[in-house]
């Protein structure tokens, strides 16, 4: 069975060249529509521990220096790999289920300078969005949640509890 007809009358294919794009992400109006688009990087809050306070940029000063904001996503769907994972470090996965409720902290260390935000936190979203997220550590650790609510500091129980990277 042919599945596809041949192409260039025989002669040698060209070369392949790709080239990359870049992608803004700005609507119509000219705002900043990304977060829409970029999937939220989170591991566990217990990393928190042990994570360095990177220095402060020269072009963000400490009297600007945010303390961060809290944001609450219900679970909609995860790949298996979340659930399988048993790697030491990454067994924060497992409490990651459909329908659960987390808390993903946005902390100073892990935002834009240009806007004061985390990537993928939902900003704008208006609650019936399908935002996307991924689990540093194990990419195939995936899926997909509804913004909740922002707040200021997260009320989660602990295994529930994540922060932006």
């Amino acid at each position: 069975t042919i599945k596809q007809e041949p192409q260039n009358s025989g002669e040698p294919c060209p070369s392949l060249q790709e080239i990359a794009g870049c992608l803004q992400y700005v609507n119509a109006q000219g705002r900043d529509c990304g977060q829409s688009y970029v999937p939220a990087f989170i591991t566990t809050a217990e990393y928190d521990k042990g994570r360095n306070r990177r220095a402060l940029s020269p072009v963000w000063e400490t009297h600007i220096e945010d303390t961060g904001y809290c944001v609450e996503f219900q679970i909609k769907s995860l790949s298996h790999y979340c659930i399988v994972e048993n790697r030491p470090f990454a067994r924060w996965m497992q409490y990651l289920r459909e329908g659960y409720t987390v808390c993903v902290a946005c902390q100073h260390v892990a935002m834009n300078i240009a806007n004061h935000r985390c990537s993928g936190d939902g900003l704008n979203s208006d609650g019936e969005r399908i935002l996307h997220w991924q689990a540093v550590g194990s990419p195939q650790c995936q899926g997909t949640w509804k913004k909740i609510k922002e707040v200021e500091h997260c009320s989660c129980p602990p295994v529930h509890r994540f922060i932006f990277t």
